[in-house]
């Protein structure tokens, strides 16, 4: 693994625009990959204006995807992904012994925060429209995060299998 010196800087603080929402979360997978880290969790109500469908972000999953890795995925909606992001797809197919897909039972789409989570980086999109929020690696911040999160994935169903088995 190289150290974390030869991998980008990842922002610290307020970010705004879809432009650089999605630098960010291409730069955070690719730091995943340098660095390592053991689990990432995306959220968002449908991930439709995630760069997911990427060859860059396609890579940098299949870079960070080794053994022991854990993604897990919460959406409220899978159907844009589906439809946009066919490099991802394909990756989720891949490696669906690393990912899991998890659904919010919950009907109302803000119920589902918009965030990434690494184990020393996160970021969340507190203004989806405008496509602005916040990013860092402070402690209480990647606390609050994932107690969040965690209180989604308790109320979710599983979702996006990776094949669908017919008769």
């Amino acid at each position: 693994m190289d150290s974390p010196a030869a991998s980008p800087i990842l922002l610290q603080g307020r970010f705004g625009g879809r432009s650089e929402f999605s630098d960010l979360i291409r730069q955070a997978l690719s730091v995943a990959a340098v660095q390592g880290w053991r689990e990432i969790i995306v959220c968002d109500p449908d991930f439709d204006d995630w760069p997911l469908g990427e060859r860059a972000v396609a890579q940098a999953l299949n870079d960070w995807s080794k053994s022991g890795r854990k993604f897990t995925m919460i959406a409220g909606n899978y159907t844009p992904l589906q439809r946009k992001h066919a490099r991802f797809v394909r990756w989720r197919q891949t490696c669906a012994h690393i990912v899991e897909c998890r659904r919010s039972a919950t009907a109302r789409a803000d119920a589902v925060p918009s965030a990434l989570f690494g184990p020393s980086w996160v970021l969340e999109r507190l203004d989806l429209q405008h496509c602005s929020g916040i990013a860092g690696v402070e402690t209480a911040r990647r606390v609050a995060l994932r107690e969040r999160l965690n209180e989604v994935l308790l109320k979710s169903l599983p979702a996006f299998p990776a094949s669908t088995l017919g008769l």
